[in-house]
This record gives C-alpha cells, structure tokens and sequence, in this order.
C-alpha cells in the first residue's frame, strides 16, 4: 500500500513508519513537528526508497490536499495529535487546534481526493483514524470498555479526541468516505516522548532522582506494546469493515504503583544501584491529577474474532526490552532533556 500518515515522527506514528516500511509499503509521513515530533527516530529511513517527510501542520497548511493527491496514497492513517492529559489540562487551546481543526482538515483533503479517484481505486482507499480508550471516561472495578460503550471523556484531551472521532464518523455517513477508527489503550515502547509515564520512570531511576506517583498508584490501565498496535492498525486498514469502530487493548490490566514497581525491579536488575539499593526507594507520592479516570480496560475481542488480530501476551519481556532501549539510546533522550522540559510535573494549573 501507499500510506500516508500524519504525526509519523511521533511516538507511536515513528514505531508505525519503521513498521509499515519493513513490510513492503510505501510511506509518506506528514508532521508539524511539534515538542513530540522526532525526526531523529526516523533517521536510519532517511535513505530509503519506500519513505518520504514533509513538514506539514495539517491544521494550517493551505496545500494539504495538493499534498495528498500528489502522493496519491490508498490509505491515510491519521496519527497527529497533541496527546499528554496533563498538558491539556495546562493548556487546552492546541488540543482543540491539533486534534479537532486538525481533523477536520484532513479529512476535507481525502475526501476531496477520494472525490476525485476512479471507481477501482475508490474501493481500495481508507481513511483509519487512530483514537484513544479515554473518549469513553473511566471505569469501575469491573467491566471492560467496547466498541459499544457510550463516550464519556473527562480530560481537555479525551473530549478533544472524542469530538474528532465524531467528526471522522459524520464525513462517512454524510460525505461516504470510507473510513476506519481505532480507539486503544496506553502504548508503551521505543521512542515515547520522555513525558508519559513510563518513560519517565525509566528516566528517573537512571538520574537516580525522584520518582513521582500520583495520589496512591491506584489508578489502573491497560498496557499495549507499540508494536502489537502497529499490527493491528496494518490489520484493520486492511481488513476492517469501512465505518466500523475497533477497540485495540494489551489484555495487560495493572495498577500505575505495580508498573513502577516493576519497573523499578526491572531496572535493579539491568543496572543496579551503589551499595545495594533499590529504585523502588525513589517512589515519591505526589497530588493526583486534576479529574484522574480511575480505570480503563479495554474489550478487544472483535478485533481477535473478525480479523484475527491479538497481542503479545509476553509483556514482562517487552517490559524489559522497553527499558534495555532507554538504557542503549541515551543520546536520543538527552537531548529532548537538553531544552525546556526536564521531566518536570504538568497538569496542575486552575
């Protein structure tokens, strides 16, 4: 396939581009290159045949749609958007620049190059927005969000995220653009901008400095390893059914004070302390997040019954291969930690 991504030089969209170029597609990669835009995660594929970038902010740019017809993809997997609750929290207005206008002005440029295909290739394109389990709010104890859970979202962020997923909705029944939405839980992996937790666990056991935890650490969330959703993006673009919704989960439910500690244990292992102590020692309980969704869970059974897709279930091991890059890429993170942001706390403005 032609792929077109947006946001491909940002965590997820950077795994996707290494992933799609190594089996067989042809990647344009669009970004605005934004504080979580990387182009250094991508630079073993500047030489390749198979990938192209351009500096695009999709909410501004005037030549979008030239941009699209000009690589005439068959399909576009929308990854761009301004993620990080605590950062929608500090500061809304580019949430709903970047993941509403944003939106909207994508989906106006392939809808108006999908007008345009002839009828053969009209039947191959896709539209796969990619979307968040936080549009659907927070969870008790039990029970598992699905494609049928009613939206619900709490943050700056996930109501930013909701109303692009509307939109993505409305230009296929009102317009016919074939599309395609995920919504998944929290990925985790290579390259993840050193502001999400686990990453900033990592980081701050290596700078043996304090580790925070918000409230007690009883918040729960479902873990999915990058890669496996990169896998089920490449699976629902090309065989999911056009307009339906898949939720992509890790099957991996933990409380964020059991990942820490895990973390924690893992990197005891991999580079222990002086003197014998323990990582764990740095857990600091800090004030919890304004509006902090207690639990998310996520039913990812229709993706496993209708198009075979389903996680690696070894994730103490992807755990530890998450860290062991962190601890082999020190280069790539110092120097994100060289500007502004020192991993320090967000999300705490009234």
């Amino acid at each position: 396939m032609r792929c077109l991504i947006t946001g491909g030089a940002g965590f997820i969209g950077s795994n996707l581009v290494h992933y799609l170029v190594g089996q067989g597609h042809e990647v344009l990669n669009i970004d605005a290159l934004t504080y979580a835009g990387n182009l250094v995660s991508l630079s073993d594929l500047e030489s390749s045949p198979s990938y192209q970038f351009l500096q695009v902010d999709i909410a501004n740019d005037p030549n979008l749609f030239d941009i699209v017809q000009g690589f005439a993809p068959d399909c576009v997997l929308h990854l761009a958007a301004e993620s990080h609750v605590d950062r929608s929290i500090d500061g809304p207005g580019q949430f709903i620049q970047t993941n509403i206008v944003g939106t909207y002005h994508i989906l106006q440029a392939s809808l108006g190059y999908f007008r345009g295909l002839e009828k053969s290739r009209q039947e191959r394109f896709r539209f796969l927005h990619v979307s968040t389990d936080e549009v659907f709010g927070s969870l008790g104890s039990e029970g598992y969000f699905s494609e049928a859970t009613p939206y619900d979202p709490h943050s700056p962020y996930s109501a930013s995220k909701a109303a692009s997923d509307h939109l993505v909705r409305a230009w296929w029944h009102t317009y016919g653009l074939p599309i395609l939405i995920t919504n998944c839980s929290n990925n985790y992996g290579p390259y993840q901008f050193p502001e999400k937790l686990i990453p900033v666990v990592i980081l701050k056991c290596i700078r043996q400095e304090s580790i925070p935890v918000y409230g007690r650490g009883e918040n729960v969330r479902d873990w999915l390893y990058v890669l496996d959703h990169c896998k089920a993006i490449e699976t629902v673009v090309s065989s999911g059914v056009v307009g339906q919704t898949y939720t992509v989960g890790g099957n991996n439910e933990l409380k964020n004070i059991d990942l820490v500690r895990g973390l924690c244990r893992i990197m005891d292992g991999l580079r222990p302390r002086q003197g014998g102590a323990l990582y764990e020692d740095l857990i600091t309980y800090v004030a919890d997040r304004p509006g902090h969704d207690m639990r998310y869970a996520i039913d990812a059974s229709k993706l496993k019954r209708e198009l075979g897709w389903e996680p690696d279930s070894d994730h103490e091991a992807l755990f530890k291969s998450t860290v062991q890059w962190y601890l082999n890429n020190e280069k790539w993170w110092q120097s994100i930690l060289s500007g502004d942001y020192k991993l320090q706390r967000q999300g705490l403005s009234n």
